[in-house]
């Protein structure tokens, strides 16, 4: 939720209230978003999304669009509708299918009209946020990827999460965005706090959560699945207790069933302590779990009213059978919570611990940029920091999942992930290749980028950790810095040494970043 500095910004749900004090957000008019994912690969088409919440309580008409698309000039499109709409939340489209390669501003303006009245704006048709456009980079050509590798979205939210202040996309939706922006799968993370609570009345609970988490599954179940098309799974963001007794998340891909977590919904006041621990929710489930953005910035409000915490080493649970399987420290930026997180990364493995570093964006729909309750009742923010689709986990897959050549399936996905062999990105390719002959143990990084996303490396930088009498070093080093900044395609052979494992960053020209996880030598 939305409440205080520091929280992620999604679908702004105006419409909540109490009967006192009024809200200078509430109109009695639907929320109308004007979407569009952030970039389209070659041989898709664009989809210009429109998002109308809350519907079926202010019947309105769609009368028409019009779009004012700039590039190196002005193209004007007037779209006639005339488009019903009553539903609780849809999702109506405009196909753009004449856009070359390049990097578009995009202005829509909606004639609605609604309780008799009719009105125009731009973008989108919230209270005292002044309209953004939408930016959208048509690609040349197809993100660069590891072979035999997929890429996926981590962490993202659907309409099944939603409370007073936000919501997200439908299943639907996502799979198209996934598809037009390179993706080959989608965990979708909804909260399990929000499955205990009706979907007519978010601040009412639900006799079961189960049946909500099950209508997740059905709708994704129904969903096509063309050898093309991105698999979608149902997961769960759970609000976990940690070793401190405050609320943590952890995102689970694809549970066998619903896992409950409603320490920090915000429904109960100040009466927010977790309702399992970590290694409960572990010992519940063999699906991989993650700890979700671990160090992630917050105000003393929120962790004193939501009893929110950061992770701990101990939180991980790794001794045990079932423990944390990643760290998902990029939360669609490089910020502060990156830099802790990758930090806590770095130094389980110092420990010997192999997880794999996770990267994921925290979307609620917000397929080109966000919205968000700023103050509630009073104000909205907006920003383009956890966008669908932008930050990537890309894994290696199973070799027989690859050799055939034969569609995504959870298993082969369940497989790659009990790997190490991952990189993050929002752009390049990163990826390492191990040899491991007795005679000359090698690991080969290899990475790439294309004139999409800068052309070629400000740097590639090798890191490593040397084992020194059966015990880690104290500190990672640096053994190789590349400085190739014409090139868009390097590869680096590193020996191993006495190295117990070896990893890479790199950027490109234009500072779009890629990390491994650590090739492990010893």
């Amino acid at each position: 939720m939305s409440f205080f500095p520091g929280e992620k910004l999604r679908y702004a749900e105006t419409h909540f209230k109490f009967k006192l004090p009024w809200s200078l957000l509430y109109r009695p008019w639907p929320e109308i978003i004007f979407d569009m994912p952030f970039q389209v690969v070659p041989g898709q088409t664009p989809v210009l999304w429109i998002v109308v919440r809350d519907a079926d309580k202010f019947p309105a008409v769609m009368e028409s669009v019009e779009l004012r698309i700039s590039e190196k000039k002005d193209d004007q499109r007037t779209i006639r509708l005339d488009a019903k709409m009553d539903q609780a939340i849809d999702f109506l489209q405009i196909p753009l299918t004449d856009l070359e390669p390049g990097t578009y501003k995009i202005f829509p303006t909606a004639t609605v009209s609604c309780n008799g009245q009719k009105k125009t704006f731009t973008r989108w048709n919230l209270p005292r946020l002044k309209p953004k456009p939408i930016s959208v980079q048509i690609l040349s050509e197809v993100p660069p990827k590891a072979p035999g590798f997929a890429a996926g979205e981590m962490h993202c939210h659907t309409y099944y999460s939603k409370d007073h202040v936000e919501y997200g996309a439908s299943p639907a939706v996502l799979q198209k965005a996934a598809k037009d922006v390179g993706l080959d799968f989608v965990s979708c993370t909804d909260h399990a706090y929000d499955f205990a609570f009706t979907d007519e009345d978010y601040t009412k609970e639900a006799e079961s959560p189960a049946p909500r988490f099950q209508g997740l599954r059905d709708e994704i179940a129904k969903l096509p699945m063309e050898s093309d098309d991105p698999l979608m799974l149902a997961g769960e963001e759970v609000s976990a207790g940690n070793s401190k007794g405050e609320n943590v998340h952890m995102t689970v891909m694809a549970p066998e069933a619903y896992l409950p977590g409603l320490g920090d919904c915000g429904r109960y006041w100040l009466d927010n302590k977790p309702t399992r621990k970590i290694s409960q929710i572990l010992e519940a489930t063999k699906a991989h779990c993650f700890a979700a953005h671990p160090f992630q910035q917050m105000g003393l409000l929120e962790k004193f009213i939501f009893r929110r915490g950061y992770w701990k080493h101990e939180d991980l649970n790794l001794e045990k059978k079932h423990g944390i399987r990643g760290i998902q420290f990029w939360n669609g930026i490089r910020d502060e919570g990156f830099k802790l997180g990758r930090e806590f990364w770095i130094n389980e493995l110092g420990k010997g611990n192999y997880l794999l570093p996770i990267g994921g964006n925290d979307a609620h729909g917000d397929l080109n940029d966000t919205t968000a309750v700023a103050t509630p009742l009073v104000s909205l923010k907006h920003s383009r920091e956890h966008v669908f689709g932008k930050v990537r986990t890309v894994v290696r897959l199973p070799q027989d999942s690859v050799a055939g050549q034969s569609p995504l399936t959870l298993d082969s996905l369940n497989k790659a992930f009990d790997g190490d062999n991952c990189y993050i990105t929002d752009g390049p390719a990163l990826w390492w290749e191990r040899n491991d002959e007795e005679r000359e143990r090698t690991v080969t990084f290899r990475a790439r980028s294309n004139s999409d996303f800068g052309g070629g490396f400000r740097y590639i930088r090798i890191f490593g950790r040397r084992s020194l009498g059966g015990k880690l070093a104290r500190d990672e080093e640096v053994c190789m810095e590349s400085q190739v900044a014409a090139r868009q395609s390097t590869d680096i052979t590193v020996h191993a040494d006495n190295f117990a494992y070896l990893r890479a960053e790199c950027e490109t020209g234009d500072g779009h970043f890629a990390m491994t996880s650590a090739a492990k030598l010893d």
